[in-house]
C-alpha cells in the first residue's frame, strides 16, 4: 500500500486544518488506518486511528475532542480534521496502514507509512 499525506501548513493557534491520506490499494477498506506525529526532538506519538469499516475510532488524550479521524473507503482516503489547534500540535503528521488483527496505538502495529506532512501552529 502506498500512502500519500497532504493538507499540512501554517495556521494560527485556535485554527483548523484537515489532513488527507490517499491510499493506492483497492483493498483499502481492509486496513486499519492511523495518524501519528513527531515533533522536533521528540519521539513519534500516536494521534488517532480508525477501523477498516470506520465504525470505531481511537484518539490520544491530547487531541480528544479537538481532532476527528474519518475515512471514505470509496475514495481510498482517510482524513484528520484538526480543530482548536495549539502550538504543541506542531509536528510532522504521518498516516499509516495496518492489517486486520493488528493493534492501533503503536508504530509497530502498522506496516505501511506515508511520507508525512508538516503542521505548524503559531501562537
Amino acid at each position: 500500500v502506498q500512502l500519500q499525506a497532504s493538507g499540512g501548513g501554517l495556521v494560527q493557534a485556535g485554527g483548523s486544518l484537515r489532513l488527507s491520506c490517499a491510499a493506492s490499494r483497492r483493498t483499502f477498506g481492509r486496513y486499519r488506518m492511523g495518524w501519528f506525529r513527531q515533533a522536533p526532538g521528540k519521539e513519534r506519538e500516536f494521534v488517532a486511528a480508525i477501523k477498516g469499516n470506520g465504525d470505531s475510532t481511537m484518539y490520544a488524550d491530547s487531541v480528544k475532542g479537538r481532532f476527528t479521524i474519518s475515512r471514505d473507503n470509496a475514495k481510498n482516503t482517510v482524513y484528520l480534521q484538526m480543530n482548536s489547534l495549539k502550538p504543541e500540535d506542531t509536528a510532522v503528521y504521518s498516516c499509516a496502514a495496518g492489517p486486520i488483527g493488528s493493534g492501533y496505538f503503536n508504530s509497530g502495529d502498522y506496516n505501511y507509512w506515508g511520507q508525512g506532512t508538516l503542521v505548524t501552529v503559531s501562537s
